[in-house]
Protein backbone atom coordinates (compact mmCIF):
# COMPACT_ATOMS: atom_id res chain seq x y z
CA UNK A 1 0.00 0.00 0.00
CA UNK A 2 1.28 3.43 -0.98
CA UNK A 3 2.19 5.58 2.00
CA UNK A 4 1.71 9.32 2.33
CA UNK A 5 4.57 11.08 4.14
CA UNK A 6 3.77 14.57 5.40
CA UNK A 7 7.03 16.42 6.11
CA UNK A 8 7.62 19.05 8.78
CA UNK A 9 9.81 22.04 7.92
CA UNK A 10 12.62 20.91 10.22
CA UNK A 11 13.09 17.73 8.17
CA UNK A 12 13.89 19.80 5.07
CA UNK A 13 16.15 22.14 7.05
CA UNK A 14 17.97 19.14 8.53
CA UNK A 15 18.48 17.46 5.15
CA UNK A 16 17.38 19.34 2.03
CA UNK A 17 17.47 16.10 0.00
CA UNK A 18 14.95 14.43 2.30
CA UNK A 19 12.05 14.94 -0.12
CA UNK A 20 13.59 12.22 -2.33
CA UNK A 21 14.16 9.73 0.51
CA UNK A 22 10.75 8.02 0.57
CA UNK A 23 10.99 5.76 -2.48
CA UNK A 24 7.83 5.38 -4.58
CA UNK A 25 5.45 6.87 -2.00
CA UNK A 26 3.64 10.18 -1.80
CA UNK A 27 5.40 13.15 -0.22
CA UNK A 28 3.25 16.02 1.01
CA UNK A 29 4.49 19.51 1.87
CA UNK A 30 1.85 21.65 3.62
CA UNK A 31 1.71 25.28 2.49
CA UNK A 32 2.83 26.30 5.98
CA UNK A 33 6.15 24.53 5.29
CA UNK A 34 6.68 26.67 2.19
CA UNK A 35 5.95 29.78 4.26
CA UNK A 36 8.49 28.74 6.87
CA UNK A 37 11.12 28.03 4.20
CA UNK A 38 10.56 31.56 2.93
CA UNK A 39 11.26 32.86 6.45
CA UNK A 40 14.53 30.93 6.65
CA UNK A 41 15.86 31.57 3.14
CA UNK A 42 17.51 34.93 3.92
CA UNK A 43 19.67 33.51 6.72
CA UNK A 44 23.39 33.11 6.10
CA UNK A 45 23.85 29.90 8.06
CA UNK A 46 23.33 26.24 7.19
CA UNK A 47 19.57 26.49 7.74
CA UNK A 48 19.34 29.34 5.25
CA UNK A 49 21.35 27.45 2.68
CA UNK A 50 19.21 24.35 3.10
CA UNK A 51 16.02 26.40 2.78
CA UNK A 52 17.27 27.97 -0.46
CA UNK A 53 18.27 24.53 -1.82
CA UNK A 54 14.77 23.14 -1.20
CA UNK A 55 13.09 26.19 -2.73
CA UNK A 56 15.22 25.88 -5.88
CA UNK A 57 14.45 22.17 -6.07
CA UNK A 58 10.72 22.84 -5.80
CA UNK A 59 10.98 25.39 -8.57
CA UNK A 60 12.64 22.79 -10.81
CA UNK A 61 9.91 20.27 -9.97
CA UNK A 62 7.30 22.92 -10.76
CA UNK A 63 8.50 22.73 -14.35
CA UNK A 64 7.14 19.18 -14.53
CA UNK A 65 3.57 20.18 -13.83
CA UNK A 66 1.28 21.38 -11.08
CA UNK A 67 2.63 21.02 -7.53
CA UNK A 68 -0.99 21.17 -6.37
CA UNK A 69 -1.93 18.08 -8.39
CA UNK A 70 1.40 16.32 -7.90
CA UNK A 71 4.67 15.90 -9.80
CA UNK A 72 7.04 12.93 -10.04
CA UNK A 73 10.26 12.96 -8.05
CA UNK A 74 13.64 11.90 -9.40
CA UNK A 75 14.08 9.06 -6.91
CA UNK A 76 13.32 5.85 -8.79
CA UNK A 77 15.57 3.08 -7.38
CA UNK A 78 15.47 0.92 -10.51
CA UNK A 79 13.53 0.42 -13.69
CA UNK A 80 10.90 -1.74 -12.00
CA UNK A 81 9.79 0.84 -9.42
CA UNK A 82 8.07 4.12 -10.19
CA UNK A 83 9.21 7.43 -8.74
CA UNK A 84 7.52 9.03 -5.78
CA UNK A 85 5.00 11.86 -6.09
CA UNK A 86 5.23 15.29 -4.46
CA UNK A 87 2.29 17.58 -3.70
CA UNK A 88 1.91 20.91 -1.92
CA UNK A 89 -1.40 21.18 -0.04
CA UNK A 90 -3.22 24.02 1.68
CA UNK A 91 -5.22 22.83 4.67
CA UNK A 92 -8.54 24.33 5.73
CA UNK A 93 -10.71 24.16 8.81
CA UNK A 94 -9.74 22.66 12.15
CA UNK A 95 -8.29 19.52 13.63
CA UNK A 96 -11.30 17.35 14.40
CA UNK A 97 -12.31 19.27 17.49
CA UNK A 98 -8.78 19.65 18.89
CA UNK A 99 -8.37 23.15 20.34
CA UNK A 100 -5.09 24.16 18.71
CA UNK A 101 -3.99 27.65 17.72
CA UNK A 102 -4.02 27.79 13.91
CA UNK A 103 -1.76 30.85 13.97
CA UNK A 104 1.08 28.47 14.79
CA UNK A 105 2.81 26.99 11.69
CA UNK A 106 3.24 23.63 13.44
CA UNK A 107 -0.51 23.29 13.90
CA UNK A 108 -1.25 24.28 10.29
CA UNK A 109 1.19 21.58 9.18
CA UNK A 110 -0.51 19.06 11.46
CA UNK A 111 -3.90 20.08 10.04
CA UNK A 112 -2.89 18.97 6.55
CA UNK A 113 -1.64 15.62 7.85
CA UNK A 114 -4.79 15.11 9.91
CA UNK A 115 -7.15 15.87 7.02
CA UNK A 116 -5.35 13.41 4.73
CA UNK A 117 -5.44 10.85 7.54
CA UNK A 118 -9.17 11.43 8.04
CA UNK A 119 -9.70 10.99 4.30
CA UNK A 120 -8.40 7.44 4.46
CA UNK A 121 -4.81 7.87 3.27
CA UNK A 122 -2.04 5.89 4.94
CA UNK A 123 -0.42 8.98 6.48
CA UNK A 124 2.90 9.05 8.29
CA UNK A 125 3.85 12.39 9.81
CA UNK A 126 7.63 13.03 9.74
CA UNK A 127 9.22 15.59 12.06
CA UNK A 128 12.47 16.20 13.93
CA UNK A 129 10.47 18.03 16.62
CA UNK A 130 9.57 15.66 19.47
CA UNK A 131 6.73 17.86 20.73
CA UNK A 132 5.07 18.02 17.30
CA UNK A 133 5.37 14.24 16.98
CA UNK A 134 3.60 13.90 20.34
CA UNK A 135 0.75 16.12 19.15
CA UNK A 136 0.43 14.15 15.91
CA UNK A 137 0.34 10.89 17.85
CA UNK A 138 -2.35 12.30 20.15
CA UNK A 139 -4.41 13.04 17.03
CA UNK A 140 -4.24 9.37 16.08
CA UNK A 141 -1.64 9.57 13.31
CA UNK A 142 1.45 7.47 12.68
CA UNK A 143 4.59 9.47 13.37
CA UNK A 144 8.33 9.07 12.81
CA UNK A 145 11.60 10.92 13.06
CA UNK A 146 13.60 11.32 9.85
CA UNK A 147 15.89 8.32 10.26
CA UNK A 148 17.69 7.97 6.94
CA UNK A 149 20.98 9.01 8.55
CA UNK A 150 20.50 7.39 11.97
CA UNK A 151 23.16 5.13 13.42
CA UNK A 152 22.47 3.02 16.50
CA UNK A 153 24.85 4.56 19.02
CA UNK A 154 25.23 1.39 21.10
CA UNK A 155 26.46 -0.43 17.99
CA UNK A 156 28.89 2.31 16.95
CA UNK A 157 32.23 1.08 15.63
CA UNK A 158 34.77 1.62 18.45
CA UNK A 159 37.99 1.40 16.42
CA UNK A 160 39.75 -0.65 19.12
CA UNK A 161 38.87 -4.00 20.65
CA UNK A 162 40.46 -6.84 22.60
CA UNK A 163 41.38 -10.33 21.48
CA UNK A 164 42.96 -13.31 23.24
CA UNK A 165 45.78 -15.10 21.39
CA UNK A 166 48.05 -18.00 22.16
CA UNK A 167 51.39 -17.35 23.84
CA UNK A 168 53.20 -18.40 20.63
CA UNK A 169 51.37 -15.79 18.54
CA UNK A 170 51.93 -13.05 21.13
CA UNK A 171 55.65 -13.96 21.24
CA UNK A 172 55.82 -13.88 17.45
CA UNK A 173 54.20 -10.46 17.37
CA UNK A 174 56.63 -9.08 19.95
CA UNK A 175 59.58 -10.54 18.04
CA UNK A 176 58.62 -9.57 14.50
CA UNK A 177 56.24 -6.62 15.03
CA UNK A 178 53.71 -8.38 12.84
CA UNK A 179 51.32 -11.32 13.08
CA UNK A 180 48.71 -12.99 10.90
CA UNK A 181 45.34 -13.86 12.46
CA UNK A 182 43.60 -16.05 9.85
CA UNK A 183 40.05 -15.66 11.16
CA UNK A 184 40.28 -11.89 11.72
CA UNK A 185 38.17 -9.41 9.73
CA UNK A 186 39.94 -6.15 10.46
CA UNK A 187 38.85 -2.81 9.08
CA UNK A 188 41.44 -0.28 7.85
CA UNK A 189 43.20 1.41 10.79
CA UNK A 190 41.44 -0.81 13.32
CA UNK A 191 43.36 -1.66 16.50
CA UNK A 192 43.47 -4.79 18.64
CA UNK A 193 44.73 -5.30 22.17
CA UNK A 194 46.32 -8.75 22.01
CA UNK A 195 46.06 -10.56 25.33
CA UNK A 196 48.08 -13.69 26.11
CA UNK A 197 45.66 -16.55 26.84
CA UNK A 198 48.10 -18.03 29.35
CA UNK A 199 48.98 -14.78 31.10
CA UNK A 200 46.39 -12.01 30.85
CA UNK A 201 48.91 -9.53 32.26
CA UNK A 202 50.71 -9.69 28.91
CA UNK A 203 48.92 -7.44 26.45
CA UNK A 204 50.11 -5.42 23.49
CA UNK A 205 48.44 -3.11 21.01
CA UNK A 206 48.51 -3.77 17.29
CA UNK A 207 47.19 -1.98 14.20
CA UNK A 208 45.57 -3.49 11.14
CA UNK A 209 47.88 -3.90 8.15
CA UNK A 210 45.28 -5.86 6.21
CA UNK A 211 42.07 -7.79 6.90
CA UNK A 212 43.95 -10.56 8.75
CA UNK A 213 47.28 -8.92 9.57
CA UNK A 214 48.31 -6.89 12.59
CA UNK A 215 51.43 -4.76 12.90
CA UNK A 216 53.11 -2.95 15.77
CA UNK A 217 52.36 0.69 16.51
CA UNK A 218 54.84 3.35 15.42
CA UNK A 219 57.47 4.39 17.96
CA UNK A 220 57.21 7.95 16.56
CA UNK A 221 53.67 8.35 17.92
CA UNK A 222 54.29 7.48 21.57
CA UNK A 223 53.96 11.15 22.56
CA UNK A 224 53.12 14.53 21.07
CA UNK A 225 54.16 17.97 22.30
CA UNK A 226 55.42 16.44 25.59
CA UNK A 227 52.02 14.77 26.15
CA UNK A 228 52.01 11.00 26.68
CA UNK A 229 48.89 8.79 26.52
CA UNK A 230 47.34 7.56 29.76
CA UNK A 231 45.26 4.71 28.31
CA UNK A 232 45.30 2.31 25.38
CA UNK A 233 42.59 4.38 23.65
CA UNK A 234 44.67 7.55 23.97
CA UNK A 235 47.69 5.67 22.59
CA UNK A 236 45.60 4.56 19.61
CA UNK A 237 44.32 8.12 19.16
CA UNK A 238 47.88 9.51 18.99
CA UNK A 239 48.81 6.87 16.41
CA UNK A 240 46.00 8.11 14.17
CA UNK A 241 46.45 11.81 14.91
CA UNK A 242 50.16 11.76 13.99
CA UNK A 243 49.84 9.59 10.87
CA UNK A 244 49.62 11.79 7.72
CA UNK A 245 48.21 8.90 5.68
CA UNK A 246 45.08 8.97 7.84
CA UNK A 247 43.47 12.12 6.50
CA UNK A 248 40.32 11.99 8.64
CA UNK A 249 40.26 11.07 12.33
CA UNK A 250 37.09 10.84 14.42
CA UNK A 251 37.35 10.85 18.22
CA UNK A 252 34.25 10.08 20.28
CA UNK A 253 34.24 10.18 24.06
CA UNK A 254 32.64 11.71 27.10
CA UNK A 255 33.95 14.79 28.92
CA UNK A 256 37.49 14.47 30.23
CA UNK A 257 38.68 11.64 27.98
CA UNK A 258 41.23 13.93 26.33
CA UNK A 259 39.79 14.20 22.82
CA UNK A 260 40.52 17.89 22.28
CA UNK A 261 43.79 17.92 24.22
CA UNK A 262 45.22 15.03 22.20
CA UNK A 263 44.07 16.56 18.90
CA UNK A 264 45.68 19.91 19.73
CA UNK A 265 48.90 18.26 20.97
CA UNK A 266 49.18 16.25 17.74
CA UNK A 267 48.42 19.36 15.70
CA UNK A 268 51.15 21.38 17.44
CA UNK A 269 53.60 18.51 16.99
CA UNK A 270 52.74 18.15 13.29
CA UNK A 271 52.78 21.88 12.48
CA UNK A 272 55.36 23.47 14.79
CA UNK A 273 57.86 20.63 15.24
CA UNK A 274 57.49 18.37 12.20
CA UNK A 275 56.44 21.11 9.74
CA UNK A 276 54.21 18.55 8.03
CA UNK A 277 51.35 21.06 7.69
CA UNK A 278 51.57 24.82 7.32
CA UNK A 279 49.01 25.75 9.99
CA UNK A 280 46.39 24.60 12.48
CA UNK A 281 42.78 25.57 11.81
CA UNK A 282 40.46 25.16 14.80
CA UNK A 283 36.68 25.55 14.74
CA UNK A 284 33.62 24.47 16.68
CA UNK A 285 29.84 24.96 16.39
CA UNK A 286 28.94 28.22 18.08
CA UNK A 287 25.38 27.68 19.24
CA UNK A 288 22.58 25.26 18.29
CA UNK A 289 21.22 25.59 14.74
CA UNK A 290 24.45 27.16 13.48
CA UNK A 291 24.05 30.89 14.14
CA UNK A 292 27.25 32.71 13.25
CA UNK A 293 29.55 34.73 15.53
CA UNK A 294 27.57 37.92 14.88
CA UNK A 295 25.20 36.79 17.63
CA UNK A 296 27.97 37.00 20.23
CA UNK A 297 28.95 40.30 21.95
CA UNK A 298 32.06 42.36 21.16
CA UNK A 299 34.31 42.78 18.13
CA UNK A 300 35.53 39.79 16.11
CA UNK A 301 38.50 38.98 18.37
CA UNK A 302 36.29 39.16 21.48
CA UNK A 303 33.63 37.00 19.82
CA UNK A 304 36.21 34.38 18.88
CA UNK A 305 37.80 34.45 22.33
CA UNK A 306 34.48 33.84 24.11
CA UNK A 307 33.46 31.17 21.65
CA UNK A 308 36.83 29.34 21.67
CA UNK A 309 37.54 29.50 25.41
CA UNK A 310 37.61 25.66 25.79
CA UNK A 311 40.25 25.55 23.04
CA UNK A 312 42.30 28.25 24.76
CA UNK A 313 42.13 26.30 28.02
CA UNK A 314 43.67 23.25 26.34
CA UNK A 315 46.27 25.31 24.49
CA UNK A 316 47.21 27.02 27.74
CA UNK A 317 47.85 23.61 29.32
CA UNK A 318 49.88 22.37 26.35
CA UNK A 319 51.99 25.49 26.00
CA UNK A 320 52.59 25.60 29.75
CA UNK A 321 53.85 22.03 29.66
CA UNK A 322 56.25 22.96 26.87
CA UNK A 323 57.55 26.20 28.42
CA UNK A 324 60.47 26.48 30.80
CA UNK A 325 59.42 29.87 32.09
CA UNK A 326 58.16 32.68 29.89
CA UNK A 327 54.65 33.73 28.94
CA UNK A 328 52.19 31.19 27.64
CA UNK A 329 49.99 33.98 26.30
CA UNK A 330 52.95 35.42 24.36
CA UNK A 331 53.66 31.99 22.84
CA UNK A 332 50.06 31.66 21.69
CA UNK A 333 49.95 35.24 20.40
CA UNK A 334 53.15 34.60 18.44
CA UNK A 335 51.65 31.47 16.85
CA UNK A 336 48.53 33.38 15.81
CA UNK A 337 50.62 36.29 14.51
CA UNK A 338 52.91 33.93 12.55
CA UNK A 339 49.83 32.26 11.03
CA UNK A 340 50.53 28.89 12.66
CA UNK A 341 47.13 28.80 14.36
CA UNK A 342 43.87 30.13 12.95
CA UNK A 343 40.53 30.22 14.72
CA UNK A 344 37.58 30.27 12.35
CA UNK A 345 33.81 30.10 12.54
CA UNK A 346 32.34 27.07 10.78
CA UNK A 347 30.04 29.45 8.91
CA UNK A 348 33.02 30.88 7.04
CA UNK A 349 34.67 27.55 6.15
CA UNK A 350 32.01 26.81 3.56
CA UNK A 351 33.21 27.66 0.07
CA UNK A 352 36.90 27.56 0.97
CA UNK A 353 39.51 25.13 -0.29
CA UNK A 354 41.92 24.43 2.57
CA UNK A 355 45.24 22.81 1.53
CA UNK A 356 48.05 21.48 3.80
CA UNK A 357 46.38 22.33 7.09
CA UNK A 358 45.61 20.43 10.27
CA UNK A 359 41.91 21.08 10.87
CA UNK A 360 40.27 20.37 14.22
CA UNK A 361 36.48 20.58 14.53
CA UNK A 362 35.54 20.34 18.19
CA UNK A 363 32.03 19.51 19.49
CA UNK A 364 31.21 17.91 16.13
CA UNK A 365 28.25 16.06 17.66
CA UNK A 366 26.26 19.29 17.23
CA UNK A 367 26.60 19.12 13.44
CA UNK A 368 24.21 17.42 11.02
CA UNK A 369 25.46 14.81 8.55
CA UNK A 370 25.05 17.41 5.81
CA UNK A 371 27.22 19.91 7.71
CA UNK A 372 29.90 17.27 8.31
CA UNK A 373 29.94 16.51 4.59
CA UNK A 374 30.30 20.22 3.83
CA UNK A 375 33.29 20.55 6.18
CA UNK A 376 35.12 17.44 4.96
CA UNK A 377 34.61 18.47 1.35
CA UNK A 378 36.63 21.66 2.05
CA UNK A 379 39.84 19.67 2.52
CA UNK A 380 42.51 20.44 -0.06
CA UNK A 381 45.69 18.50 -0.85
CA UNK A 382 47.67 17.22 2.17
CA UNK A 383 45.05 18.42 4.67
CA UNK A 384 44.11 16.40 7.74
CA UNK A 385 40.75 16.77 9.53
CA UNK A 386 40.01 15.73 13.10
CA UNK A 387 36.41 15.60 14.33
CA UNK A 388 35.90 15.34 18.09
CA UNK A 389 32.75 15.16 20.18
CA UNK A 390 30.54 13.51 22.76
CA UNK A 391 27.23 12.20 21.31
CA UNK A 392 25.76 12.23 24.82
CA UNK A 393 26.10 16.02 25.05
CA UNK A 394 24.10 17.44 22.15
CA UNK A 395 22.71 20.98 22.19
CA UNK A 396 21.05 20.93 18.77
CA UNK A 397 17.33 20.26 19.43
CA UNK A 398 16.92 18.32 16.17
CA UNK A 399 19.85 15.94 16.71
CA UNK A 400 20.42 13.08 19.12
CA UNK A 401 23.06 10.45 19.84
CA UNK A 402 21.93 8.45 16.80
CA UNK A 403 21.42 11.15 14.17
CA UNK A 404 24.33 13.58 14.57
CA UNK A 405 26.95 14.04 11.87
CA UNK A 406 29.88 12.80 13.96
CA UNK A 407 28.68 9.22 14.42
CA UNK A 408 27.28 9.23 10.89
CA UNK A 409 30.79 9.94 9.59
CA UNK A 410 32.26 7.20 11.81
CA UNK A 411 29.98 4.50 10.43
CA UNK A 412 29.93 5.60 6.80
CA UNK A 413 33.70 6.00 6.48
CA UNK A 414 35.00 3.15 8.66
CA UNK A 415 35.92 0.95 5.67
CA UNK A 416 38.18 3.58 4.06
CA UNK A 417 41.97 3.56 4.39
CA UNK A 418 42.07 7.33 4.82
CA UNK A 419 39.87 7.27 7.95
CA UNK A 420 40.62 6.18 11.49
CA UNK A 421 38.43 6.18 14.57
CA UNK A 422 38.66 5.52 18.29
CA UNK A 423 36.11 5.75 21.07
CA UNK A 424 37.71 7.06 24.27
CA UNK A 425 36.03 5.63 27.34
CA UNK A 426 38.08 6.54 30.42
CA UNK A 427 38.03 10.08 31.81
CA UNK A 428 41.55 11.36 32.48
CA UNK A 429 40.70 14.93 33.52
CA UNK A 430 40.16 14.27 37.23
CA UNK A 431 38.40 11.82 39.55
CA UNK A 432 35.64 14.43 40.04
CA UNK A 433 35.18 14.85 36.27
CA UNK A 434 35.04 11.07 35.82
CA UNK A 435 32.45 10.76 38.57
CA UNK A 436 30.29 13.48 37.00
CA UNK A 437 30.45 11.87 33.55
CA UNK A 438 29.54 8.44 34.90
CA UNK A 439 27.00 9.17 37.63
CA UNK A 440 25.30 12.51 36.88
Amino acid sequence: MVKTYVLDTNVLLHNPESIESFEDNNVILPMAVIEELDRFKSRHDELGRNARWVIRKLDILRGKGSLKDGVTLDNARDGDKPSGMLRIITGKGGLGGAQLDMEMPDNRILRVAYQLHSGGENVIFVSKDINVRIKADALGMKVMDFEKEKIHFNDLYAGCSERALSTDLVDAFLAKGRVDIPDAELLPNEFLLLVDESDTRRAILGRAAGPTTLRALSADSEQAWNISPRSKEQRVALELLLDPSVMLVTLVGRAGTGKTLLALAAALESVVNSRRYKKILVSRPIVPLGKDIGYLPGDKDEKLFNWMQPIFDNLDYLLQSDKKGGSVKKSLDDMVRNDLIELEALTYIRGRSIPRQYIIVDEAQNLTPHEIKTIISRAGEETKIVLTGDPNQIDNPYLDSESNGLIYAVERLKTLDLHGHVTLRKSERSSLSAAAAEHL
